[in-house]
């Protein structure tokens, strides 16, 4: 009888993007986080971007959060690392509550205290979310962010209405094609919806394969 192949031993999620993305978001990473304490990932996915952040920032604490579907994953990840820094993944979504208006992100038990997380983290979200969500997403970011904290984003983006690339509009019409809900995001229509919280652009970064880092900073008052 032939013994299982590895591959089909490991069931752990998997995103071959993940890996193909990890070094150049950690380069711009490691520059804004080296003195920073607390950050919360949304969207986490596999859990893979989690764990090879939290090994290469051992000093730093990251949590992990997503819908309650893909916390097994996440957890088969940070388990099988079993770093000191990577608490368990918490359920958190971007959702509008059924009353009028926008609902903030409900509230993690880690920031009870109101103290909030140093810096925010999403990599690969605001074009799979549906706008609604998106603007769910950040008028909740006040309540998880502490004085000053940094909300940063990676992924594609448009400027000026127009895309960046033949690739990115390729990729914009698989993406409505599967929801019409989703798609690339113009660049100034986000950075209006971080003005409105309070958070102001600190950088913008390009990346490879024609994706952006966008880092905020939440202002005191």
């Amino acid at each position: 009888m032939r013994s299982p192949s590895p591959a089909a031993m490991n069931t752990k999620p998997y995103a071959e993007s993940c890996d193909r993305n990890r070094e150049p978001i950690l380069a711009v990473l490691q520059r804004h986080l080296a003195s920073v304490g607390n950050v919360l990932e949304i969207g986490s996915g596999t859990g893979q971007h989690a764990v090879y952040f939290a090994r290469a920032m051992p000093w730093l604490r990251w949590q992990a959060s997503d819908h309650r579907d893909h916390l097994p994953g996440i957890g088969q990840w940070l388990e099988e690392a079993g770093l000191p820094n990577t608490p368990p993944a918490i359920e958190l979504q971007a959702v509008i509550g059924a009353s009028p208006g926008l609902q903030p992100l409900p509230l993690p038990p880690q920031t009870a205290s109101g103290a909030g997380f140093d810096a925010v983290f999403t990599a690969n979200t605001l074009h799979i979310m549906g706008w609604d969500n998106v603007q769910a997403l950040f008028a909740g970011l006040p309540a998880l962010m502490a004085p000053e904290a940094l909300f940063i984003a990676y992924g594609p983006f448009n400027y000026n209405g127009a895309f960046t690339s033949d690739s990115n509009q390729h990729f914009d019409g698989w993406l409505k094609a599967r929801d019409p809900r989703s798609g690339i995001r113009d660049f100034e229509a986000v950075d209006a919806l971080a003005c409105a919280q309070g958070l102001t652009l600190r950088e913008d970064v390009a990346m490879p394969a024609n994706n952006r880092m966008l880092v905020w900073q939440r202002m005191r008052g």
